[in-house]
């Protein structure tokens, strides 16, 4: 019987949060193991949960959400995320500028379907979400890694980006906040790429889904806020800002000079279309959240939770020979550094595994996250405190064990 394989288009996606040891995790813990899964930031599972006047509202709405609804998404959330972008900064959007999905991911996908031809490049941040990565070459593109500079504090390196642009680069990807790194990209940066897509005729992807997780009195800039005449498309969602990760609510903001971009905004019509709508019981929490009250705020605040675990995983890790790390601005991630001399890992997968076996933690090694070296890791801060000094022992303790085997190997006379 002949082979029934994969499609082509999956040789160059991976999503290595997702990956082969998060499926090696499940075997140990059927086998009545416990780990700390600090790879994914899947915030309910911690204890953070949505507001309650966002679950409220949605099962008072539920006997209503049984059809399909518009598929750009209901009017009272749409008109809700139009106020949102009034608010950010973004000119000249109209409820038709709105799109509701499934989470950001589908309207990345969905986004890159209308977009890309065979062959078409788009420019995406190194280490990048790499979500990003696989939805681009998924629709037949080509992801075009740019680097953001670790030495300055992970912002884009605007020469970098000008180098890789060709004649088939459509697009450039902005995430900001940066996930894996946590930077925050101030307003000279964006201005930058701002004027190299308008420099290029390139269309400017925002994914800002962490736009409200910022620590130490931050304030995020929205991209599209700075250009009236640079076509582009702004994500945002419950998922991290309101915990509301599983009811997969997201959205995308049409923005700035529309009026070379009728054709892409027809095809965006015609995907939108095909998946009929978003999910609609979700879609009543978006008016609810942008309009209530901002619980993110107390998270974040210097006493709040998540800025207590961040500040906690980040000195615990740099205190250990040989890590460095930037501290982030925002977002729910630590991306640290392992020293090459210090930890001289040629395979960071095979590594992570070792120590998901020995020291039961699973973090995602950094070329899941298309950075080109494998001397990074990710590490989640959702955890309670207790949980996570537990997990940051394990982590150091691997670390040292590491570092002794590499001592002695060094050691050892050669034959």
């Amino acid at each position: 019987m002949r082979a029934v394989k994969k499609s082509q288009k999956l040789d160059n996606v991976c999503y290595e949060i997702r990956g082969p040891a998060l499926a090696r995790a499940k075997q140990m813990e059927d086998d009545g193991q416990r780990i700390i899964k600090l790879n994914i930031g899947n915030l309910a599972v911690f204890g953070f949960e949505p507001p309650d006047e966002i679950v409220r509202d949605v099962i008072h709405n539920l006997p209503q959400a049984g059809g399909y609804a518009d598929s750009k998404g209901i009017f009272p959330a749409r008109k809700a995320v139009m106020h949102y972008a009034q608010q950010k900064g973004i000119k000249g959007v109209s409820v038709e500028d709105i799109y509701i999905g499934n989470g950001v991911s589908e309207l990345i996908l969905l986004s890159m379907n209308a977009l890309l031809n065979n062959g078409d490049e788009v420019l995406v941040p190194a280490p990048d979400y790499p979500l990003w990565t696989a939805a681009v070459s998924l629709s037949g593109g080509t992801a075009r890694h740019y680097l953001c500079d670790e030495a300055n504090d992970w912002l884009p390196d605007l020469d970098d980006i000008r180098a890789k642009i060709t004649d088939t680069t459509r697009a450039i990807v902005v995430i900001n906040p940066n996930n894996p790194t946590g930077a925050l990209y101030p307003d000279e940066i964006l201005q930058g790429i701002l004027q190299i897509a308008r420099e290029h005729d390139l269309i400017v992807y925002a994914d800002e889904i962490y736009d409200k997780t910022l620590y130490d009195g931050h304030t995020h800039t929205s991209i599209a806020s700075l250009a009236d005449d640079v076509f582009c498309v702004t994500y945002g969602g419950l998922s991290k800002n309101y915990r509301a990760c599983g009811y997969r609510a997201g959205w995308m903001i049409l923005s700035g000079d529309k009026r070379h971009a009728q054709d892409y905004i027809d095809g965006l019509n015609i995907v939108a279309s095909m998946r009929l709508c978003a999910n609609v019981p979700s879609q009543h929490a978006i008016q609810t959240a942008l309009g209530g009250y901002q619980s993110i705020n107390e998270l974040v605040a210097p006493a709040g939770r998540l800025t207590r675990q961040r500040d906690l995983a980040w000195e615990r890790l740099t205190a250990i020979p040989g890590v460095s790390c930037v501290k982030p601005k925002g977002a729910l991630y630590l991306f640290p550094r392992l020293d090459p001399k210090v930890y001289p890992i040629a395979d960071d997968q095979a590594f992570i595994t070792e120590l998901l076996e020995e020291e039961k933690v699973l973090l995602v090694q950094g070329t899941g996250f298309n950075w080109h070296s494998p001397d990074h890791l990710r590490v989640v801060f959702l955890p309670h405190m207790d949980e996570l000094e537990e997990a940051l022992d394990r982590i150091e303790r691997f670390l040292a064990a590491y570092r002794k085997r590499h001592e002695s190997h060094a050691c050892t006379p050669s034959a």
